[in-house]
């Protein structure tokens, strides 16, 4: 899709004066100049903005209606080169009939009029004193502002790159908003022109209703509300531009303004695309067959487009405002993934391996924590320490102090004999440091681990991470196994944050600090011998940082974007950190390893998911083993 699948859109709020409609269109003039100027594809104004939509009784006079019908003829005309889609609200007569409308324009056309259907007859509302209900009226051809042009609620106007549906304000608050129809038509963006009034508390409710009705239609939601001008007899209108993607805040307005706005964002047709095919539930909807769709000829994109959105880097990281939650929510869920598993097998103890590194530290975390949960003395949980050829003296002492720290049980075993047996036995150099020199290693580690756990009626807890799955960085039948894999949702970016909050939030201070150094460790196997006492072997220098892997797994996972469109979006979220070469190296070592390496992913253990991507062969993910990359692949040929 042209220009990776976005429609750059804008909510427009226009300063206006009550019944001054040749006032209220030159200020809507000045939004789409800058609506140009900004690359905007479709903008979107207030409901009534022609008039201002605290008119009263003033709608019933001809001559506002005649105005209005008549700066809107004007309007056309003055934007037939505009290369901008518009959509205005309007007081419109038909028969006789005077309905409160929003008018889709572009290149001095009219090319469809929606009349609002739930007009509300409440509180501070008299809309029903006016206008008359548009829902149950037919599909019709009307004639006005010297157009010629389709009349109706249940009408899409698409360009075949995307589609669009609008309601009106009171159209998204009833029981089924008139968008859920529209998005089982098919469109993928809703525009909502309205009059909302402010009050104390509304605009968070706004939000709500918003967020949910953009999530449950898979939609882009533009909303715009009146603002400055409106009269003030009885209520204050604030000026609200708001857009979401599929529960996701783009951007929103500064209400309360006193000048012109124009809130603007892209909507990603691509995502929103994606999610409506892999979504089941959504396809199963029954598709509306008397809409009406309306050929729109948009004007085309820039290219490359510019993104006014921001692309986060770091996408399986909570945000600000929801971290405590979410980060408290992702560890509840592993320890009771893991309490249900210890209670339902009846063990006695768990066995973990811990190194001193990031992973293992998680997970030893989760296991104090669970006994802690079902009533269980932490002395069940056997915590194996197992130095070898590459283990330093800083991590090893990093597991017995956190072992110590928490109260476990401590074994620990020397593989370095074993290994040295094994490779004698095999006829192996221990002087060559090859993929056989590491394995032995992890095999004999996880031989260990099950071994000690079949001695004490206990079950081994997995160490590794989802990031390590992606890249299949894990031994076959070494760490690659064991009996729960507590990390297996959770990539590596992640690991880090929970750590960390479990340190501010759950540790005595004598353990944060050793958490803190722990975090502070280079993430390494060890299974190379160190130099000079220090780790000599960088995971992210070997596989690549990965925070660049996380953020190409989420994308092709999550939405299933191709490798051109995730290159485009690192280069955004990277742009101040690694230079656009760097980010295609890494991108490249990516797809060769997780094309290569899901059969180690069709036999992982049991393993909690904690969020909407997951590898596990049993859930969300069902790939073959021998699936050819080729196509992927390409991209980095040209």
């Amino acid at each position: 899709m042209e220009n990776y699948g976005y429609i750059k859109v804008a909510a427009a709020i226009p300063e206006l004066k009550v019944a001054d409609c040749r006032f209220n269109v030159e200020k809507i003039k000045d939004l789409l100049l800058q609506a140009v100027e900004n690359k905007v594809r479709v903008v979107c104004f207030p409901e009534l903005c022609i008039t201002g939509y605290t008119c009263g009784d003033l709608f019933f006079q001809n001559l506002l209606l005649q105005e209005a019908e008549s700066v809107i003829s004007g309007l056309l005309r003055d934007t037939k080169n505009l290369p901008v889609a518009y959509i205005i609200g309007a007081p419109v007569k038909i028969n006789n009939r005077l309905y409160n409308t929003a008018l889709i324009c572009s290149q001095g056309k009219i090319l469809g009029i929606v009349p609002k259907s739930s007009l509300p007859n409440y509180s501070e509302f008299y809309e029903k004193r006016w206008f008359h209900p548009g829902e149950k009226e037919l599909l019709q051809k009307v004639t006005y502002a010297g157009c010629n042009t389709d009349f109706g609620v249940k009408l899409l106007f698409t360009d075949g790159e995307a589609s669009f549906g609008v309601e009106i304000c009171e159209d998204l608050w009833r029981v089924v908003p008139i968008s859920s129809g529209h998005a089982m038509a098919g469109a993928q963006i809703i525009f909502n022109l309205s009059a909302s009034n402010e009050l104390a508390g509304k605009n968070a409710y706004l939000h709500s209703l918003i967020a949910q009705q953009s999530a449950r239609c898979i939609a882009g939601y533009i909303y715009v509300s009146a603002g400055w001008g409106e009269s003030t007899t009885d209520l204050v209108f604030g000026g609200n531009g708001i857009v979401y993607e599929n529960g996701d805040l783009l951007v929103q307005s500064e209400r309360f303004e006193t000048k012109n706005q124009l809130i603007i964002s892209e909507i990603d047709i691509e995502r929103l695309d994606g999610d409506r095919l892999r979504i089941n539930t959504f396809r199963e909807n029954e598709v509306p067959e008397e809409y009406m769709r309306i050929a729109l000829d948009l004007p085309r994109p820039e290219s490359p487009v510019s993104l006014s959105r921001t692309i986060n880097p770091f996408p399986f990281i909570p945000l600000e405002e929801v971290y405590d939650g979410w980060c408290r929510e992702i560890f509840t869920i592993q320890i009771l993934g893991l309490a249900k598993r210890v209670l339902h097998t009846a063990v006695n103890t768990v066995v973990i391996g811990v190194s001193g590194g990031l992973d293992s530290t998680l997970a030893l975390l989760v296991c104090a924590k669970t006994f802690d949960k079902i009533g269980l003395s932490r002395d069940r949980i056997v915590g194996v320490t197992m130095p070898g050829f590459g283990t330093t003296g800083r991590t090893y002492n990093n597991a017995v102090l956190l072992m110590q720290s928490l109260g476990i049980t401590i074994r620990e075993v020397n593989i370095k004999p074993a290994c040295e047996q094994h490779f004698k036995d095999i006829g192996h150099d221990p002087g060559v440091h090859d993929v056989t020199f590491e394995n032995s290693q992890a095999r004999e580690r996880t031989q260990i681990l099950m071994d000690i756990a079949n001695q004490m009626n206990g079950l081994v807890v997995g160490t590794g991470d989802m990031s390590e799955l992606a890249l299949g960085w894990a031994t076959y039948n070494g760490d690659h196994m064991s009996m729960y894999a507590v990390n297996s949702g959770i990539p590596k970016t992640l690991v880090r944050h929970l750590v960390s909050w479990v340190s501010e939030t759950q540790m005595d201070d004598q353990t944060s600090v050793l958490l803190k150094d722990i975090l502070d460790t280079p993430v390494s196997p060890e299974l190379v011998p160190a130099k000079n006492g220090t780790i000599s072997q960088c995971t992210e220098e070997i596989v690549g940082p990965y925070e660049l892997h996380d953020f190409f797994l989420y994308f092709m996972v999550r939405y299933g974007f191709s490798p051109e469109k995730i290159h485009f979006l690192s280069l955004q979220a990277f742009r101040d950190k690694y230079p656009e070469e760097t980010i295609l190296r890494w991108m490249e070592v990516f797809y060769k390893r997780f094309f290569s390496q899901q059969f180690k992913r069709s036999c992982i253990p049991d393993g909690p998911k904690v969020g909407s991507v997951n590898l596990s062969p049993r859930g969300d993910w069902r790939m073959p083993s021998d699936a050819s990359a080729a196509a992927w692949k390409a991209y980095f040929q040209k």
